[in-house]
Formats: C-alpha cells, sequence, structure tokens
C-alpha cells in the first residue's frame, strides 16, 4: 500500500452543451460528476457507459475506469463541489472537497469537437484555497485556531500525534493529541518519538554530500565502485550516485512481493534489504526519466557505508544527529524497548478497526525510511540545516538537490518534506507565512499529518 500525492490522468466522459462557457452549464457538468462519485458503483457505471465517448472507451474500458474510480472512493470518501474556478470551451476547473478535508483541483478536459465530451479529468491535491481562508488575525488567534482544528480532529479519531509550531527557531506552540499506545491507552507527549517514514532519506542525502566533501565519493561514481558483488551488474555499472540522488537510476522498490514474504524481524541491517531488488531488472534507463525509488537509497545507505568504514546508523548518528543536537533520534528496532515511543495504527478504510502496523515495517528502518524521532528533535534539525551545520560549503546541499549554486541551505524557500506509510506518517515545513516552521508527526496513516499540515500552513500564512 502506497501513499502519495500526485497527479491522477482519468479518461471519463461526459455529454456536455453546446455552451460549456456559461458557468450555469459548467456547473451541472460537474454536479452531475460529483452526484456519480458519490453515488456509488453503479451510478458510475451508468454513468460511463452512457456518456464516455466511443475513443476513450477504446483506451480504457469502462471496468478499468470503475477499478480506478474505487481506489478514489476509497482514498476521498465523499466529494463536495466547492467553487468553478474556470470554464473554456475545451476545459472546466473547480475545486473540490472530500470528506476526509482535503482539498483538489480538478480540471475536465473536453474534445475540441462537438458535442465537447471530457476527455480526461486531472486532479491535483492542493492546499485550502484562498477564497476559502479566514480573514488576517493576530498570532496569537491563529494558534488558537490550531489548537480548536486539532482538538476537534481528535475527537473524530482522525489525528493522533504531535505538532510543533515555532518562529525564527523557537517553539511558540507544542502539544500532542491521541494515544501512542492504544491498549494501554498511554497518551502522546510532545516529546513522544514517531516513526520519520521517507524523512530519513534527508539524512541519507546530508550523509552523501559529506562524504563527497571528505573526498570518499563522486556524484558520479557507479555503483560497482563500492558494491563489486552488485547482483545486477548492468545496473551496477550504468546508475550512478547522481541518478539515485534524483530519483532517475532505474532502480526498483524494495517493497514488493518478497518483502511482503519475508519475516519483517529479518530486516535489520541495510544489506538485509538489498536482496528484494538488487537483482531485477532496471524499470528503465538511467537518467531517461524519473521514478520514486527506495530501493535506490537503499544501496546509498550501502555506499556510505563503504565509502565511511562505518555502518549507516552509526555515521548519522556521529555525523548528522549529535551535531544537530538531535538525542532522541534514532533508528530503533521494533523488538527492544524504547521509552516513550508511538506505535503505528493502520486501517483499510475509516469503519474497519485499528491495527497495528507491525506486519508490514521492518524490524529496523533504513537508509531509504523508518527512523524514529521527536518533534523537537526535528526543530533542531532545522536549525542546523540553516546554519549550514552539516557541510564546510553551502553549495554541497545545492549539488545534492540539483540547485544552482550560490543558494544557501535552508535561507531560501525553505524545505518541505513528509514521509507516510500504513501507521505512519510524519512532515515538516519551513519558511511559511513570516517565519514560521511547523512539524506534525502521527502514527496514523496517510495522509493524517498531510492534511494536518494543510490547515496549519493556511492558518499561519494568514497571520498579520
Amino acid at each position: 500500500m502506497k501513499y502519495k500525492i500526485l497527479f491522477l490522468l482519468l479518461f471519463f466522459g461526459i455529454m456536455t452543451t453546446a455552451c460549456l462557457s456559461q458557468i450555469e452549464n459548467a456547473k451541472k457538468v460537474i454536479e452531475a460528476y460529483v452526484d456519480a462519485f458519490n453515488s456509488g458503483e453503479a451510478a458510475m457505471r451508468n454513468f460511463l457507459t452512457d456518456n464516455i465517448s466511443n475513443a476513450s472507451l477504446e483506451q480504457r474500458p469502462v471496468e478499468v475506469r470503475l477499478s480506478i474510480y474505487k481506489q478514489m472512493r476509497d482514498n476521498m470518501v465523499k466529494l463536495t463541489l466547492h467553487e468553478i474556478r474556470e470554464t473554456t470551451k475545451t476545459a472546466i476547473t473547480a475545486f473540490m472537497h472530500t470528506k476526509k478535508d482535503e482539498w483538489f483541483l480538478f480540471t475536465f478536459e473536453l474534445e475540441q469537437q462537438s458535442p465537447n465530451k471530457i476527455i480526461g479529468i486531472r486532479i491535483e491535491n492542493i492546499d485550502e484555497p484562498e477564497s476559502t481562508t479566514a480573514p488576517k488575525v493576530k498570532e496569537i488567534v491563529a494558534l488558537q485556531s490550531v489548537t480548536q482544528f486539532l482538538d476537534e480532529k481528535t475527537k473524530k479519531d482522525e489525528f493522533s500525534g504531535t505538532v510543533l509550531i515555532a518562529k525564527n527557531g523557537k517553539a511558540i506552540f507544542k502539544r500532542a493529541f491521541g494515544m501512542a499506545i492504544k491498549e494501554f491507552k498511554f497518551k502522546n507527549t510532545p516529546d513522544t518519538k514517531f516513526n520519520l517514514g521517507s524523512i530519513n532519506k534527508i539524512f541519507t542525502q546530508i550523509a552523501i554530500g559529506q562524504l563527497y566533501e571528505d573526498g570518499k565519493l563522486s556524484f558520479s561514481d557507479p555503483i560497482i565502485k563500492y558494491l563489486p558483488d552488485y547482483p545486477n551488474k548492468t545496473a551496477a555499472e550504468k546508475v550512478t550516485i547522481r541518478h539515485m540522488l534524483d530519483m532517475s537510476s532505474g532502480v526498483g522498490d524494495f517493497f514488493g512481493e518478497k518483502f511482503d514474504n519475508t519475516p519483517k524481524d529479518k530486516f535489520r541491517t541495510i544489506s538485509d534489504f538489498l536482496p528484494m531488488f538488487a537483482s531485477d531488472s532496471l524499470r528503465f534507463e538511467p537518467g531517461s526519466q524519473k521514478q520514486y525509488s527506495n530501493g535506490g537509497f537503499i544501496v546509498l545507505g550501502a555506499i556510505i557505508e563503504k565509502a565511511s568504514g562505518q555502518s549507516y546508523y552509526d555515521y548519522v548518528k556521529e555525523h548528522i544527529f549529535k551535531p544537530a543536537g538531535m538525542s532522541n533520534t534514532d533508528s530503533y528496532e521494533a523488538d527492544i524497548p524504547v521509552s516513550n515511543l508511538a506505535e503505528g495504527y493502520t486501517r483499510e478504510e475509516t469503519d474497519k478497526p485499528w491495527r497495528k502496523n507491525i506486519y508490514t515495517r521492518p524490524a529496523r528502518g533504513s537508509s531509504a525510511g523508518g527512523g524514529y524521532s521527536t518533534a523537537e528533535d526535528l526543530l533542531k534539525f532545522t536549525i542546523a540545516l540553516e546554519k549550514k551545520t552539516f557541510f564546510q560549503n553551502p553549495d554541497t546541499w545545492n549539488l545534492l538537490r540539483g540547485e544552482p549554486s550560490g543558494q544557501i541551505a535552508g535561507q531560501q524557500d525553505g524545505i518541505g518534506i513528509f514521509g507516510g506509510a500504513p501507521g505512519i506518517n510524519a512532515g515538516v515545513e519551513t519558511k511559511i507565512g513570516k517565519g514560521y516552521t511547523a512539524i506534525v508527526m502521527s502514527n496514523y496513516d496517510p495522509p493524517t499529518a498531510v492534511n494536518v499540515m494543510k490547515k496549519i500552513r493556511g492558518i499561519l500564512k494568514n497571520i498579520r
């Protein structure tokens, strides 16, 4: 099960009138779609059968479209049309709100020829539209709004976790909500440790940058230079460190059938993850396209170990966590007791019971994700990044991210990093509004923390 914020291209069709430029007709078009979406599979089947174009049906039959629709319905539950943003003869754009308090921008793309049926729907996950945000308020009022919002989400059992808001590096809001361990009724606290998911990848990036500065590796180095026994020789010779940093390697993911069928207590070192994907063929020619790759970051972790002579875990602890003062951050092993650590809880649907994520997460996190931290430690990390604590040359951070030199890390647009998996969701954003940082950590499924961050971001931007 994967959670991502992404663009979907869904080829649905619907009959429209000749006057699509009129807002009334445009609204009818979208309302018809929303009504079918909310009514269920039978209504959507009739809708598609009656209105989709023959050309689109040839490309993607109704049954395939229904499968996509069911995934959307599970994720969104219910759609509400909020506002028509724009209408033309070839497109209608509208803001949609879901029952899970998410906002989406729907763009209905139309045929140019009459009868101008819809040939596709682009769906973009967005922040709450500006037209619905509150007027400018004082900081204290904004923080009260954050508290009210989080209390309501917690009462509905839609949030469990910790939220920290800082201004100019100092915490001005730090509260915990929900349970860290449900069966014992242990509550989350402001210093509870939560699973970071893929946020760990930024630590891996920094480690690569540090070793680059030390002359122990180059971004153009291929895998084979450090891992001569890597099973896929073609990948070992073609894929470089730069490819893996940029997600353009073609290396696959360790999540899959092999991972699902392997006892999770077998994953305790970086090398334990390699058999899950290292023998697989590349998904594409390195550098030809980009695709998210957990496997690539596992390989980067293995290269860090070879280049540094330390385990990945010891390296990041010594060179990243310790310099930043992050004393409560580590890749803890699942069967070793750790104080004040939140269990992860997942469920397939909102009406299903919560279950621990013990069968989906490895016994120990990796260079691709799965470590633990606290909100306070993540704040320390953002401060250290802005102060250029981790690098001798500020341009190294820009090189890692493929950005122009001369841009100082953490001093331009800030950072926005998120991690998520079943029972895991966390995010960090800096430079919000007038110098605010927000950190949201949750032991519930995505997009729990993502949705909370969106709301908080909107509130903070309205502080006068």
